[in-house]
């Protein structure tokens, strides 16, 4: 079989493309789930709610954990309470609330969601550092967790490993039962 240079350059491409993803996996899980966000371009709301609740310390140096996190553009559409005025330092215990609301303790990668929805039919239940519970469920494809108030995240992107758990990236910021106004 006569390999042609543009199948040979294709090839390589792919080599080249599958190596840099490889790569850039292997580099998160030396990261802790802080530097991650940090480096983040669309987190940099959920990396001020961390910092602005102490709460950088104990996602950068401690673990499991799992982060259900909202992105930039969630936070522009949270109900209740606008994101400047949690960030605000007389809110602060408030801020904390609904950033410990999607920190569970453990490293629940989506096998182990999708795993835990099996064992419950269709329905698994997590304790977040909150202390409040979040449910996920399937829609269609997609796992979707919803809140106490019934406001639902979708996770767009799973399953990013860090050095200390996991991130998981949702569409919409849910919230425990008293944050909310």
């Amino acid at each position: 079989m006569k390999l042609t240079v543009k199948s040979i350059i294709v090839v390589l491409l792919f080599a080249g493309a599958s190596v840099s993803a490889q790569s850039k996996i292997q580099e998160n899980q030396k990261k802790s789930i802080v530097k991650t966000t940090a480096s983040s371009d669309h987190h940099k709301t959920l990396l001020a709610a961390m910092r602005a609740t102490d709460l950088e310390q104990l996602l950068d140096k401690s673990g499991p954990f799992t982060v259900f996190a909202p992105s930039d553009s969630a936070f522009e559409n949270i109900s209740g309470k606008s994101i400047d005025y949690l960030l605000d330092p007389q809110n602060r215990k408030e801020l904390k609330e609904l950033v410990t609301y999607h920190i569970v303790a453990g490293k629940l990668s989506a096998s182990k969601i999708l795993k835990a929805m099996c064992q419950g039919r269709g329905k698994a239940t997590f304790t977040t550092v909150h202390g409040d519970e979040i449910v996920a469920t399937m829609n269609g494809i997609d796992i979707v967790l919803t809140d106490s108030h019934g406001n639902k995240a979708t996770i767009v992107v799973a399953d990013s490993n860090q050095l200390n758990g996991v991130i998981h990236e949702i569409d919409s910021v849910i919230q425990p039962a008293y944050v909310r106004s």
